[in-house]
């Protein structure tokens, strides 16, 4: 399974340097120099060069040259990206690893988004309120959003008053939700 640890944003500069919207926790090590990162077609529309008629290609791998934090953002350089064109050209890509690479938290209280989704939701009586469509992470907790049978979605805070259990083994999430939280 593919993990979208980042998306490339705006250039930066004109030496081809660009933005990366951080979506992991470790950013010092996933985009350390010397990293290799896999690429995804991101929102953007397929860009082109400056050469008529030849459409720049988005590699499918990136090499992380340097990167650095400037003003609460990381900035990176890519191994072949020398220019602002180019770099324009990657705007919206999303950086990806692969699951099996990344090693699972030391916290046996902490999970990966990919190891929650798929999940059965139950209450503590094994009542089936279904499963765990994906994972939002909002300000104050994440909320796990709960596909329920009938269609509709829900969402639960990930806090333990609610989430006593995450039962990774058995496939399955213990709810235990306050009265009316799954009627919002």
């Amino acid at each position: 399974m593919q993990l979208v640890v980042g998306r490339i944003g705006k250039p930066h500069g004109v030496r081809g340097e660009v933005t990366v919207e951080v979506r992991t926790d470790e950013p010092e090590a996933r985009f350390a120099p010397g990293t290799v990162l896999r690429t995804a077609p991101g929102a953007a529309p397929p860009p082109t060069t400056d050469e008529p008629g030849v459409p720049f290609r988005i590699p499918a791998e990136l090499t992380i040259e340097e990167s650095r934090f400037h003003q609460g953002r990381v900035l990176i350089a890519f191994d072949g990206i020398l220019d602002r064109n180019t770099a324009e050209a990657l705007r919206g890509t999303l950086l990806v690893v692969d699951s099996a690479d990344v090693a699972p938290p030391d916290d046996p209280e902490e999970f990966h988004d990919h190891q929650l989704v798929g999940l059965a939701v139950v209450t503590p009586d094994g009542e089936r309120l279904g499963e765990v469509a994906r994972i939002d992470h909002a300000p104050s907790s994440d909320l796990l959003v709960l596909r329920r049978p009938e269609g509709r979605t829900a969402l639960i805070p990930f806090v333990r008053a609610i989430v006593p259990k995450v039962d990774l083994a058995g496939g399955r999430v213990i709810v235990d939700p306050p009265a009316g939280l799954l009627d919002l």
